[in-house]
């Protein structure tokens, strides 16, 4: 029988998911767009899901599963990998009346994942009988004619080799390029990034296998060097292989080194260039990096280490003296150092200054203080990475800007 189609509304509603593997990492994400309150039930996770977890988006009970656990759910997906388990699970959730999906059996399953994308307030969901290589080959025909007016499936065009180092930009998916959408169509491995768009994972086809090289701050971290032999490896067996990063892989974000390893390699490298959180999250927040007249001139510094660590070659006297706007990455949990050294080498105290977390997210927020507030006003609203430090009288311009548009506002 072909499968009822429905869109579930899920916000505010429990949706179960147990088990805490790369199926989970895949469903996890679109569930929280989609505004549900996911509890995962799981010994372990993978580092993305943890990074999820600790954002406090995911409640996590650290254990196997347990009769019981679909109490009050309203949607269950069974993704642990033991067939034994997800049985349980299924036969559990349909006593009780609850949608189960598994993602082990399509067959047993009450329910069906279909291969989903999004253009604009357009919504696919194509489900195949159950295949899911077929759904997602399906839906990438129809989500790239909405996108760009055609309707050539991209896999059909000749494949590439290598490795592609894409850009991913600053989080929100509609803001890949176009390049960057095809090259991770065609992929057959992702080696993915934390602060890679997370729903464009869940566009991947099944068979498309994603490496988690997430790099959480003060966690756990992949090692690029173990990141640049995964590249070569995969490429060397005859994959076309997308490293794909958050904003721009040149900026700050060791594309360079990736490139150096598999030209040594013999391995060809493709580059798509992605838009930098640096520019593109200030500009969310509506705050221009350089405005006429007030800044002609911005700074970008990655401040991974502090400025007093004899490994930092950041010449800090020399911005507190600069009239130009400073930019600044991984700077979050540094900030009251940050501030105290701008001011002791000669930056006003009242030089204003904006932090901007899950820039260009649904979930985006921002702090507007001074150097000499900074550091209480981030406490006190529970700002954590990632999160983009702008200083500068821009900042004041952006604020011109909010209260021209609410002044327009009817």
């Amino acid at each position: 029988m072909a499968p009822y189609l429905l869109g579930l509304r899920l916000d505010g509603r429990r949706v179960l998911v147990v088990g805490g593997g790369h199926v989970a990492q895949r469903r996890v994400p679109t569930l929280l767009d989609a505004g549900a309150s996911v509890t995962l039930v799981s010994p372990s996770v993978t580092p993305a899901l943890d990074d999820l977890i600790a954002d406090g988006r995911v409640t996590w009970e650290r254990r196997p599963y347990q009769v019981g656990d679909c109490d009050g759910a309203w949607l269950v997906h069974a993704c642990t990998n033991h067939r034994e388990v997800n049985t349980a699970i299924a036969a559990e959730a349909d006593a009780k009346r609850i949608w189960c999906v598994r993602a082990d059996d399509k067959d047993a399953s009450a329910a069906w994942t279909p291969a989903s994308g999004r253009v604009d307030e357009v919504s696919v969901a194509i489900t195949a009988g159950g295949d899911p290589r077929r759904a997602a080959g399906i839906r990438d025909a129809v989500v790239g004619a909405l996108r760009d007016g055609t309707v050539d499936a991209r896999r059909h065009r000749t494949k590439p080799v290598g490795v592609a180092l894409v850009g991913g930009g600053p989080g929100d998916p509609g803001l890949i390029t176009v390049r960057g959408r095809q090259l991770l169509a065609q992929a057959d491995v992702v080696v993915a990034d934390r602060l890679a768009p997370r729903a464009l994972l869940d566009e991947l086809p099944a068979d498309v296998e994603l490496i988690d090289a997430a790099k959480i701050p003060y966690g756990r971290a992949l090692a690029q060097d173990k990141i640049n032999e995964l590249l070569i490896e995969h490429a060397r067996k005859g994959k076309f292989v997308v490293r794909l990063k958050g904003g721009d892989s040149f900026v700050f974000g060791r594309g360079g080194e990736e490139m150096i390893a598999c030209a040594k390699a013999g391995i060809p490298v493709t580059v798509v260039p992605g838009i930098t959180s640096a520019v593109a999250v200030p500009a969310s927040a509506g705050v221009p990096v350089t405005h006429r007249g007030v800044s002609q001139e911005f700074h970008v510094i990655s401040v991974h280490v502090a400025p007093d660590d004899p490994r930092s070659t950041v010449d800090w006297p020399g911005l507190a003296r600069s009239q130009g706007t400073l930019v600044l990455l991984m700077g979050v949990e540094r900030i009251g150092q940050l501030a105290r050294t701008l001011i002791r080498d000669g930056r006003s105290p009242e030089t204003p200054v904006m932090v901007v977390q899950d820039g260009t997210l649904p979930t985006q927020r921002a702090v507007i203080a001074t150097l000499s507030t900074v550091a209480e006003r981030v406490t006190a609203a529970g700002i954590r990475p990632p999160a983009i430090v702008i200083v500068g009288e821009v900042v004041r311009v952006g604020q011109e800007i909010e209260m021209v548009r609410a002044e327009r506002v009817p």
